[in-house]
């Protein structure tokens, strides 16, 4: 019935649990779950969750904002992307935010790094013919611009993909939109302090929309606070039938369609 676009499972606080976990999801009817890659270290344990459970599926990337991690060539990206039920490229995109705060302030000049890997990234999606999974904080603007440098623009050869953990404004999920980008919402949906993310979420179309945990982090009210897991998504979707007006089975049936739209891998 629901499906989890954006779980991080093998991290080792979820991966300790695992077993308690799928059964979690299983009580909560969560089908399936998109198992996010972070590194390139961290690769061989999140393919190893997709080519062990039949309902799980991995993405290879390296996230915007890992530093001292190995740094992914557009080779690396496209060996890893052929293999068993690999279905799209990331995370990754660009973070602004956490690195200024940690560099205390450095200029957005100092990330160029990040810009570099963000270019590989999209080339090897392009390549690979699979789809982006990015992730976006203060940063949207150059997020945008790059995509559209490298052609992400819904023309015939972009690898589309989605914008996760949406935060931003009505402005960038329309710029999003137009470019032939899905949108997916997490926890952060159901928190006291986000109704203008509400209102974004109430714009983005049905047939646009995906759900997702991004756990272990942003658990959904009412766990908020606490170790987050795929079985909390239909919270996600609660929210939305709200949003939209509509039953839940039936944000439950876009957004697993969507899913396998955007994915098409799942269905291989």
């Amino acid at each position: 019935m629901f499906t989890d676009s954006h779980c991080h499972l093998a991290f080792p606080e979820l991966l300790a649990q695992l077993a308690e976990i799928r059964r979690a999801m299983a009580e909560a009817q969560v089908d399936r779950a998109l198992c996010i890659c972070t590194t390139l270290e961290e690769f061989e344990a999140v393919h190893s969750l997709a080519t062990t459970y039949d309902n799980f599926w991995a993405t290879v990337g390296v996230h915007p904002d890992n530093e001292g991690v190995r740094e992914p060539t557009l080779q690396d990206l496209l060996e890893r992307a052929a293999l068993p039920r690999v279905v799209a490229i990331g995370e990754t995109g660009l973070d602004y935010y956490q690195m200024d705060e940690r560099k205390g302030g450095r200029g957005v000049a100092d990330m160029e790094w990040q810009r570099r890997r963000f270019r590989t990234h999209i080339r090897a999606a392009r390549q690979s013919r699979k789809p982006l999974v990015i992730h976006t904080r203060s940063a949207s603007s150059d997020t945008l611009a790059i995509l559209r440098e490298e052609g992400e623009e819904g023309a015939s050869g972009s690898a589309g993909g989605v914008f996760h953990c949406f935060t931003e404004t009505a402005q960038v999920a329309r710029a999003a939109l137009d470019m032939g980008f899905y949108i997916s919402f997490s926890g952060i949906l159901t928190f006291k302090n986000a109704q203008d993310l509400r209102d974004v979420a109430a714009f983005v179309p049905l047939d646009r929309l995906l759900i997702e945990t991004d756990s272990p982090y942003l658990a959904p009210v009412p766990y908020r606070g606490k170790t987050n897991n795929p079985s909390y998504v239909p919270y996600v979707a609660q929210q939305l039938a709200q949003l939209k007006d509509l039953p839940v089975q039936d944000i439950a049936h876009a957004t697993s369609a969507n899913f396998e739209r955007l994915f098409s891998g799942v269905n291989s």
